[in-house]
C-alpha cells in the first residue's frame, strides 16, 4: 500500500472511523490506544483495495428472545453493513453448548443442542429487525468446531497457560471464595477464538466482558499468520433496575419481541439515573439528539418522567411502530398515572372445580404466565410485595382467589385468573 494515501480515502478513513468508535468501552486506555490504531490501518486498507473488512458479532443462543441489551452490538454490526463491510452473524450453537463464562460468579448450565438449535432460529430473525438480511452472511460455530478431533483441541489449548486463564476475575473470585471452576469452561475462549481464525476476521464485535475472548482470537490468528482482529467493544446495558446487567435471567430486560405496552411499561419502571444510558445504548435515536436530552435533564429543562416518556416511546416506535407507541402510552397513562385497572389483560385458566374461591399457587402462576423467568424470580417478587390479587399484597406462595380475580405482577403486569 503506497504510503501516499488520496484525501478523499483519508477523509473517509476518518468518517468511518468517528462512527465506529463514538460510545465504545475499553478496559483500559491502553487497549483503546491499540485496537484505535489498528482499526485506523484496517479502515485504510479496505478503502485502498476496495476490500470490505469481514466484521462478526457472535452470539449464543441460550434463550429466545434477543433483549434491547443485546441490540448494542448488533447496532454496531449494522454500522459497519451501512458503511460497505462485511457483515457476519455468528450463532454460537457450539460455544452455547459449554456457555460462556463471563461476568458470571458461578457455573453456568451447559445447554441442549436441541433447545440451542430452536434458538437460533428465533435469534436469526430477531437480529433481522437491525440488519439487512440479503447482506448478511450467517454462520454456525459448529461448522468448525463441531469437525475438530480431541487432538486439534489439545493442540489448540498449547496455545495458552492455566494462569492466563486463572488470572481473568471471573474465574479468580471463584477460587479466592473456594468455589469449583470446571475444565470445560476454560474451553470457551478457545472455543470463540477460533471461531476468528475460521471467519479470518479482520474486526470482533463484543461488550466489554468479551475482552479476554476476543484477546484469545487475536493469538490465534497471529498463531495462523493471520493479521489479529480488531477489537471494538461496546458498555453493557443495565437492566430496569439500573443496577444488573440486562438479562432475562434476572428479569430485568426489555424483550424486542414483547408487545408494546409490556416495552412501555419497563422503560417507565428504569431509575433515574440509567435514563440517559438506555437512550444512549437502548434506542436507535441519532447521536446529536440524545447528547440534546442529556443536556436538558442536566439543566432541568427536561423532567426525568417525560424524558422516560420519551425513551418509553422510542423503543416501543422502533420495533412496533408509532401507532404502537402512541396506544401504549395512552395505556400506561390510564392505568399508572390515574390508578385505573386496564380494561384488558391477559387471561390464566385454573382449576377451580366447583367451587367459586380456592387457594391458587400464587408463585407457580408468576412462572406461566412469564411474570418471572424462575421459581426463585418469583420467590423474590413475592418477598418484596410486588404481587397482589385484587389488589391485596401477597406474601405467601399460595393464596386464596376468586373467579375473575386479577393477578398484578410489579407495576405492569396484569392478568385475569379464569375457570379452567
Amino acid at each position: 500500500m503506497s504510503d501516499q494515501i488520496p484525501p478523499e480515502i483519508a477523509a473517509e478513513v476518518e468518517r468511518q472511523h468517528a462512527l465506529i468508535m463514538r460510545g465504545t468501552s475499553y478496559g483500559d486506555e491502553g487497549t483503546r490506544r491499540v485496537m484505535d490504531r489498528e482499526l485506523r490501518v484496517r479502515l485504510t486498507e479496505s478503502l485502498v483495495e476496495d476490500r470490505p473488512l469481514r466484521v462478526y458479532l457472535g452470539v449464543d443462543p441460550t434463550s429466545p428472545d434477543l433483549h434491547i441489551g443485546h441490540c448494542v452490538t448488533l447496532r454496531k454490526l449494522a454500522l459497519f453493513q451501512q458503511l460497505g463491510h462485511q457483515s457476519i452473524l455468528l450463532i454460537g450453537d457450539f460455544t452455547g453448548l459449554v456457555g460462556d463464562p463471563s461476568d458470571k460468579d458461578s457455573l453456568r448450565p451447559m445447554q441442549a443442542a436441541e433447545i440451542l438449535n430452536r434458538n437460533a432460529e428465533t435469534y436469526r430473525d430477531q437480529a433481522f429487525k437491525l440488519l439487512d438480511p440479503v447482506k448478511t452472511e450467517v454462520r454456525r460455530n459448529s461448522e468448525w468446531l463441531g469437525e475438530m478431533s480431541f487432538g486439534d483441541v489439545v493442540h489448540l489449548a498449547s496455545n495458552f497457560t492455566v494462569q492466563q486463564f486463572t488470572a481473568r476475575d471471573t474465574f479468580k473470585n471463584r477460587i479466592d471464595a473456594e468455589q469449583p471452576v470446571y475444565v470445560h469452561e476454560f474451553m470457551y475462549g478457545l472455543m470463540q477464538g477460533y471461531d476468528a481464525v475460521a471467519l479470518e476476521a479482520d474486526v470482533q464485535l463484543g461488550g466489554t466482558d468479551q475482552t479476554f475472548n476476543i484477546m484469545c482470537g487475536r493469538t490465534l490468528q497471529e498463531r495462523q499468520e493471520q493479521n489479529p482482529q480488531v477489537a471494538v467493544l461496546t458498555p453493557i446495558l443495565v437492566g430496569t433496575d439500573g443496577n444488573l446487567r440486562m438479562s432475562k435471567s434476572t428479569g430485568n430486560y426489555i424483550g424486542i419481541d414483547e408487545p408494546p405496552n409490556t416495552q412501555y411499561g419497563k422503560a417507565m419502571s428504569i431509575p433515574d439515573d440509567a435514563i440517559v444510558r438506555f437512550f444512549d445504548y437502548g434506542t436507535n435515536l441519532a447521536d446529536d439528539e440524545v447528547d440534546r436530552i442529556e443536556t436538558e435533564l442536566n439543566s432541568g429543562k427536561l423532567k426525568p418522567m417525560e424524558a422516560k416518556r420519551r425513551l418509553a416511546r422510542s423503543i416501543v416506535a422502533e420495533w412496533h411502530g408509532d401507532e404502537a407507541a402512541q396506544a401504549a402510552e395512552d395505556q400506561w397513562t390510564s392505568v399508572f398515572s390515574k390508578r385505573g385497572v386496564p380494561d384488558e389483560m391477559p387471561e390464566v385458566a385454573i382449576d377451580f372445580g366447583t367451587e367459586e374461591e380456592i387457594d391458587a399457587p400464587i408463585m407457580n402462576l408468576i412462572q406461566e404466565v412469564g411474570a418471572a423467568p424462575s421459581a426463585a424470580v418469583a420467590r423474590r417478587l413475592i418477598k418484596q410485595g410486588a404481587v397482589r390479587v385484587d389488589n391485596v399484597v401477597i406474601k405467601e406462595s399460595h393464596a386464596w382467589v376468586k373467579k375473575d380475580a386479577v393477578l398484578r405482577v410489579g407495576r405492569r403486569k396484569w392478568y385475569r385468573i379464569v375457570p379452567r
